[in-house]
């Protein structure tokens, strides 16, 4: 059933493996957030969407597949992919058992568009096909994007360094849906589409939302060292001043 207007459901007492096996379906969009530097930049660069420059929460986009002959459930997307010095750069068929660290998934969603059974079939089938050819993830056209972003005139035009046999990830999932014939980012080229424009779609559907607090990086405990440290310092002289 379509859903008939925009819904989020707030998802707080799962974990990352129990919040995909509820949600996850076929032809479902899921989105993570995490704390790596390639996250955060691409989370910062998203700034430019939001009206008081904050950063956006998602910086990585894939469609569910769903469950196969080995039990397992399975996703499409345009990654990086780093495993024993194997790289596997491009639109590839992962497990979505890859999305259960939540130390470094700490944001994920699911969006369900409400796709009719033939919709569902075409965008995955399309999916395969770019399995299948070796479509590239290019590094070069997500910079592009973020040029796109700080000038956001460009935003509805090709994008500056777009390469042939090529999409990175949330243009991945813009590519499949308009072969559905599904426009998530109405007005946004396929390949200047971010994570961010995904989770802000206008058109009906249902979010659910699981969101968890990162984990203090090694820079915040140490500022937060130096300030207890601080403190105690200001307090100790506060102190020795009351007594003269």
């Amino acid at each position: 059933m379509n859903p008939v207007e925009n819904q989020t459901i707030v998802v707080r007492d799962l974990s990352n493996a129990e919040f995909l096996a509820r949600y996850a379906q076929p032809g479902r969009v899921g989105l993570s957030g995490g704390e790596t530097l390639v996250d955060q930049a691409i989370r910062r660069a998203e700034r430019h969407l939001h009206p008081k420059a904050e950063w956006g929460r998602w910086s990585h986009a894939f469609v569910f597949q769903g469950q196969r002959v080995d039990g397992q459930h399975w996703l499409i997307e345009s990654d990086l992919q780093f495993h024993h010095k194997h790289l596997r750069l491009g639109v590839q068929e992962n497990r979505v058992s890859k999305y259960h660290d939540e130390g470094y998934y700490t944001a994920l969603a699911v969006l369900d568009f409400g796709l009719s059974e033939s919709q569902v079939t075409q965008l995955l089938g399309e999916a395969l096909e770019l399995v299948a050819t070796r479509t590239q993830y290019s590094v070069t056209e997500l910079f592009g994007t973020l040029i796109a972003l700080r000038l956001g005139k460009l935003r509805e035009k090709e994008n500056l360094l777009a390469r042939d046999r090529s999409l990175f990830c949330s243009a991945f999932v813009q590519h499949l849906f308009r072969k559905a014939g599904v426009d998530l980012a109405p007005g946004v080229t396929i390949k200047n589409t971010t994570p961010e424009d995904l989770s802000r779609c206008s058109l009906p559907h249902t979010t659910w939302l699981l969101v968890r607090e990162a984990a203090p990086s090694p820079l915040e405990k140490a500022t937060a060292k130096v300030k207890r440290h601080v403190g105690a310092r200001l307090r100790y002289v506060r102190r020795k001043v009351a007594s003269r």
